[in-house]
Order: C-alpha cells, then sequence, then structure tokens
C-alpha cells in the first residue's frame, strides 16, 4: 500500500495548515477521510468529501484525484493502461459531480436568502407600514416627542431596504390614479383612475407585491 502522506504534508503547508489533524477540522471532515487521502483510497472518498479538501488544500478535486491515486505512483506500463482510463473517467464524473454539488448549493443559498427576507419583512410590515406616515406626522408637527427618535430608526431601515431592493409605492400625502392592484381603500369609494390620496405607503419587491398602499379618495 503506497504512502501519499508526504505529498498531503506539502500541500498542507502551502495552504497554511499546521497539521493534518488541522485540515480535518478545516475541511470538516473525519480522520478516517485523511487516513484514506495518505493511502491513496481517492475512489472510496465521497464527492463532497472531496470538494470539501479541495477547498481546504486550495487545489481543485482532480488535482486531488490523480495526486492521491494508486495509479499515480508507480511508472507507467501496460498493465497500468486500464488504470489510468479508469481514473481519467473517475476524475471527470467526479467534475460532473463536483459542478452538479456547486449548483445545488448556490441555489440552497438563493432559497434560504428569499426566505429570510420573506421572513423577516412580515415581522418588519408594520413598521414599514407606519413609519413613513408618523415620520410625515412629524415634519408637518416637530414638536411631537418623536420627532428627534424617528431618523434613528428610518435610516437603518431604508438602507435595509435599498440593499434587498424594497420599493415604496408613492409616498405619504402623493395623489395618485387608484389602481385596485397597488392601492386599498381606507374609506369611500374609488374607480379605477380616480385620483386618491396615500395615507399609508406600500411596498413591492422586484414584481413581487409585498403590501398595497393604503389610500382614502380625494
Amino acid at each position: 500500500m503506497s504512502d501519499f502522506t508526504p505529498h498531503l504534508q506539502d500541500l498542507i503547508k502551502q495552504a497554511g495548515i499546521p497539521s493534518l489533524k488541522a485540515l480535518g477540522r478545516n475541511a470538516g471532515v473525519s480522520e478516517r477521510q485523511i487516513l484514506r487521502l495518505r493511502r491513496g483510497e481517492v475512489k472510496e472518498i465521497r464527492v463532497s468529501v472531496l470538494a470539501k479538501l479541495s477547498q481546504a488544500l486550495k487545489v481543485s478535486v482532480s488535482e486531488l484525484v490523480t495526486g492521491f491515486s494508486e495509479s499515480s505512483s508507480v511508472e507507467p506500463s501496460v498493465s497500468t493502461k486500464n488504470n489510468e482510463n479508469d481514473l481519467i473517467n473517475r476524475i471527470s464524473e467526479l467534475e460532473r459531480e463536483y459542478s452538479f454539488l456547486q449548483q445545488q448549493v448556490e441555489q440552497q443559498k438563493e432559497i434560504l436568502k428569499q426566505e429570510f427576507q420573506q421572513e423577516s419583512l412580515q415581522v418588519l410590515e408594520s413598521l414599514l407600514v407606519q413609519l413613513p406616515t408618523a415620520a410625515r406626522a412629524c415634519q408637518e408637527n416637530p414638536q411631537l416627542p418623536a420627532a428627534n427618535i424617528l431618523p434613528l430608526v428610518q435610516k437603518p431601515l431604508e438602507r435595509l431596504q435599498q440593499h434587498w431592493g424594497v420599493e415604496a409605492i408613492a409616498s405619504v400625502g402623493e395623489e395618485v390614479s387608484y389602481d385596485p392592484q397597488l392601492h386599498q381603500l381606507l374609506d369611500g369609494t374609488a374607480q379605477p383612475g380616480e385620483k386618491v390620496k396615500i395615507r399609508y405607503v406600500g411596498y413591492r419587491q422586484g414584481e413581487k407585491l409585498l403590501t398595497r398602499a393604503k389610500v382614502s379618495p380625494v
């Protein structure tokens, strides 16, 4: 059985990792997987584990496979041709699986990000709706007790909206044409296209409507 420990030690040194145990911790893999790598048993290691090791060692998955395979420790001969072909096929298979795993991870990250934003916006909905109206009232009457406190809340919330791509539907006090898809009447009646005044701001994120703006007829 070949010993690839010296080669592995060279790689961890280049990657700035102090020891084999530290490699396991950094990559999040067990000592058994490290031992398999040292023995050249790459074919026994799962693709997800190889991906973690490649990231920790800062080398590609294909470099790991070729560098820690039994066939790489012996001189080429007629008897090893089949093994070399098998190795090439295995590398191609691993690269495809690794690419697929990366795509899955990216998709999962995007899904989790969207879910987090949606849940956070649901929690903040009341604040998002009420704050602009309160801010307008403070502008009209600076003597209100909340006039000095509102900016401390409003500015971070505006930065969050900008970062997440959340846009306000008009502004408080603005007169707009009534659109039942975007506006919710608080009182009275209005036909589409008639003028209404924004009482409470609504929001949308991209093409998605988060909450309709609350309006009253002019």
